[in-house]
């Protein structure tokens, strides 16, 4: 298993193309694992989770 690339929802968008109002929902919804907030209250998600979803989703 990965260890997990903790980044916030604008950086994750940056990296993958994601809206980050998607990410927020997907993170909502269980879909992703919520890992906290960063010192600015945004939320964290773990990038290499979020590549794998969308690799499964283009499958």
């Amino acid at each position: 298993m990965d260890t997990p690339l903790l980044v916030d929802t604008h950086a994750a968008s940056a990296a993958t193309g994601t809206r980050p109002g998607t990410l927020r929902q997907w993170l909502r919804r269980g879909h992703l694992t919520h890992h906290g907030h960063d010192r600015a209250g945004r939320a964290l998600l773990d990038l290499n989770e979020l590549q794998r979803r969308l690799a499964d989703k283009a499958a």
